[in-house]
């Protein structure tokens, strides 16, 4: 019987360690992390092609409090003129639970406004999945947060 007790108990323990493993896993995180300022990057360079490599089609984005496809984000890229000079991701958090990951974060965009630049920091969640080809995009929302 304390045989039994003993290896449920260690049965247990194990399971929770995979369970922490699978929510935090390190390569994950970081080759998402990686993504993330690619993402950053493109955008900043209005880059469509790059952002299609890391979109997955079927891609929802909550932007301005609409809902925009991927083809709609991207033709969006493609055709406004660069405004933003610059964006730098802040420390983000990154959870992974088996083939997806959820990230929450903020960053700064630098943009020109006329003649003037301007500041604005931004909060984002960004779901992402563990497809054939590697990590993709899948659903992203990001708000402004007050200058206040």
């Amino acid at each position: 019987m304390r045989v039994l007790v003993v290896q449920m108990v260690l049965l247990s323990a194990s399971a929770n360690c995979l369970w922490a493993q699978d929510a935090c896993d390190p390569g994950a995180a970081a080759s998402i992390r990686a993504l993330e300022k690619q993402w950053t990057v493109g955008q900043s360079r209005n880059d469509s092609r790059a952002l299609d490599l890391i979109f997955d089609n079927a891609l929802v984005y909550v932007e301005y409090g609409r809902l925009v496809t991927k083809g709609e984000y991207l033709a969006r890229i493609k055709s406004v003129s660069q405004e933003v000079d610059q964006i730098t991701l802040e420390p983000m958090t990154v959870r992974t639970f088996g083939t997806s990951a959820i990230v929450v974060g903020t960053y700064v965009e630098k943009q020109r406004d006329r003649e003037k630049r301007r500041i604005q920091r931004w909060k984002f969640v960004d779901t992402w999945v563990y497809k054939k080809n590697g990590w993709v995009l899948v659903a992203a929302a990001a708000a402004p947060v007050s200058n206040e």
